[in-house]
């Protein structure tokens, strides 16, 4: 049996790395015995997960021979080697028998095969020790980046475990018909993460795992007040963790948002401290009782300026990894600092916007990203706003799942009869019906509420019944 030498970065002060040589073996005597039995290992395996090097040769010719359906036995797979002067190196045909003669039978060599994989995810892992050692010696780069990267390599990974390979739809078709008939006999349950809305709830059934939802107005509609109503809904009414990764303002301000929405206390009666101690309840009750339903919801904030997305992905793995976050909300898209070296805002809103739908993905959540409008929709004789108004970049309208628009009447003309009504615009839903629901907005208490059945009557309205 061949030496090969195997060179270990870190070489652990003579270790070896982690290995079993016996179940490499097993693999490649398996499947020179059935030739079928490389299909169970193909998809898990890779030439370089073998530890020995004459191994991955051995495997490599094997694949190469299996990817020409020609037979894979030691006959085929010497004459392989032999054509790349590689037989001699793995041992010669003398090992490529003592091979198939360790192994009875290839009924096993899934089992090998996973054994192989483990070792090789193990092997990783001290190599990827190795590297994030060697990235935390450039003291002159970004603390952010040298942790984004360092988060990467392990997630790297992670991803590359053996994953389930391709199923069979019978038991994805019998799960689907169990969750159909489950929300059937349910109505009214969500697939997603409530907004806390019923008329919005309709629509989209809830804020869809790994979905990135837009939701834009030009300033001083209320984008923060019905991101912030809607983590506050998810939060205290399922209790679904939820991480607010404010931008544009304090913990402080978004607290105060928090208490005086849960309230029903005026927000600047709170900022000023000009709070009533008469009446039943008085301001200081109704406080006291939303916060304690607050403190007992899974809310987390954090305030940074000029976060980058890499910054942004770590602190979101992090609450996932500890709190098992549900929904992220991001406030707002044009203050996320880019980490591409660019003066084009088209760019550099690419970079943020396929950022945070790649963070939905990785982490299997709802991202709320909130996003200013360009100017060009005060210029139209009609303001309601539109995709092409999304700003910086369409790039945004093309990674977004969901895009939600605010348009208020009474911000544009000052007499109308729609004072304190929003329009919220579904202007795009990739997996569903696009529509508009409108509320109530009270800049008092800086929240929405759905409007009563007799509000809309009045208003000849019937975008609040479902769709």
């Amino acid at each position: 049996m061949p030496k090969d030498k195997h060179k270990d970065p870190q070489n652990l002060a003579g270790r070896l790395p982690p290995q079993d040589l016996e179940a490499e073996q097993s693999v490649l005597g398996a499947v020179m015995i059935d030739k079928n039995s490389l299909a169970k290992v193909a998809d898990v395996l890779i030439p370089e997960d073998f530890y020995r090097p004459g191994h991955q040769k051995i495997y490599r010719a094997m694949i190469e021979l299996f990817s020409r359906n020609e037979p894979i036995d030691i006959l085929t797979v010497s004459s392989r080697l032999k054509e790349k002067n590689e037989l001699e190196e793995v041992g010669g045909v003398s090992y490529l028998s003592e091979l198939v003669n360790l192994v009875p039978t290839s009924s096993h060599i899934d089992h090998y095969g996973k054994i192989v994989n483990k070792k090789r995810i193990l092997r990783d892992l001290i190599n990827a020790s190795y590297s994030i050692s060697e990235l935390a010696q450039e003291e002159k780069r970004d603390v952010e980046e040298v942790l984004d990267e360092a988060e990467q390599e392990i997630f790297r990974i992670s991803q590359r475990t053996a994953g389930p390979g391709f199923q069979h739809i019978s038991e994805d078709l019998k799960k689907a018909f169990e969750r159909i008939e489950e929300l059937h006999h349910h109505r009214g349950k969500l697939r997603g993460v409530t907004t806390g809305f019923k008329s919005l709830d309709n629509i989209l059934s809830g804020l869809q795992k790994s979905d990135l939802i837009i939701l834009a107005a030009r300033p001083s509609i209320g984008k923060s007040s019905l991101a912030l109503d809607i983590a506050r809904n998810a939060a205290t009414r399922e209790k679904i963790p939820v991480g607010i990764f404010s931008v544009e303002m304090s913990k402080d301000q978004i607290i105060d948002r928090l208490v005086a929405a849960e309230a029903n206390v005026d927000l600047w009666k709170i900022r000023t401290g000009n709070l009533s101690e008469k009446g039943e309840p008085s301001d200081f009750d109704l406080l006291q009782e939303a916060m304690a339903k607050l403190d007992e919801a899974p809310i987390y904030i954090v305030d940074i300026a000029m976060p980058t997305v890499i910054q942004i992905r770590a602190m979101a793995r992090r609450l996932q990894a500890e709190s098992n976050l549900g929904l992220l909300v991001v406030d707002y898209l044009q203050l996320i600092h880019p980490t591409t070296k660019s003066d084009n805002l088209v760019q550099q809103m690419t970079e943020i916007s396929r950022g945070l739908k790649g963070l939905a993905r990785e982490l299997n959540i709802p991202i709320l990203a909130i996003s200013q409008l360009s100017r060009a929709v005060e210029q139209r004789t009609h303001q309601i706003p539109r995709l092409s108004d999304l700003r910086d970049s369409g790039s945004i309208e093309q990674d977004a799942d969901v895009v939600m628009f605010i348009y208020r009447e009474d911000k544009i003309k000052e007499e109308t009869d729609r004072q304190n009504l929003a329009d919220v615009i579904i202007a795009k839903h990739r997996n569903g019906p696009v529509g508009k629901v409108t509320f109530h907005f009270s800049e008092q208490f800086a929240s929405f509420r759905e409007l009563t059945r007799e509000e809309g009557q009045g208003l000849g309205m019937v975008e609040n019944e479902e769709f």
